[in-house]
């Protein structure tokens, strides 16, 4: 979904410019060959200065921790590596829009169960559920245990206020904790934060 999103994106591109330049034309503005647009194109720096979203929110998380190596000179590019950053947002893409979630109410919380019958799905849940209960466990006084099921991952989530637990849901609780934008930074920089 990512990738088709981002491969309209760049199609969609040349056909903006040349409805652009069509209507140009029909306005009254033809353009003989060689004239220079010089005379009216906009500013595009001026005009970026006031955009801030970058398109499409992978790409735009990826764009944020570019922009951010690009302006530190200590940035240590042998190690750097942004395609594992890019392959954890697919993670969270697919976790967050793909999986099935069964819920069942337990004494004092509730049990997720995240599933799907994709296997780069499954592949995600696997890789996300567990990471986030090592970096969240104890958090808002909550205990968080993460195990594999058949088809994904299980995140059974307890503590002294079973109804917020339960309001939040799976994915409210994968959101717990602004860590995301750390984690995303250490990922592109080549460190593993998933290790344990």
């Amino acid at each position: 979904m990512i990738r088709f999103a981002f491969v309209v994106t760049l199609l969609a591109s040349p056909g903006l410019a040349l409805a652009q330049d069509a209507a140009g034309q029909h306005g009254g503005m033809s353009h003989e060959h060689g004239m220079s647009h010089e005379g009216h194109r906009m500013n595009a720096d001026a005009l970026s200065a006031s955009l801030t979203e970058g398109g499409q929110s992978a790409f735009a998380a990826i764009q944020e921790v570019v922009a951010q190596l690009m302006a530190d000179p200590a940035t240590d590019w042998s190690r750097v590596d942004i395609e594992a950053l890019r392959q954890h947002l697919i993670d969270m893409d697919n976790v967050t829009l793909k999986a099935r979630v069964d819920v069942q109410v337990v004494d004092g919380g509730a049990r997720f169960e995240a599933i799907s019958e994709d296997a780069g799905v499954i592949s995600s849940i696997r890789a996300m559920v567990p990471a986030h209960v090592a970096s969240m466990d104890g958090v808002e006084g909550w205990t968080m245990r993460a195990e594999d099921i058949p088809g994904g991952a299980a995140l059974t989530v307890t503590g002294a206020d079973p109804d917020r637990i339960r309001a939040l849901g799976f994915i409210g609780m994968m959101t717990v904790g602004m860590h995301h934008q750390t984690h995303h930074l250490a990922l592109a920089t080549g460190q593993n934060p998933h290790a344990h």
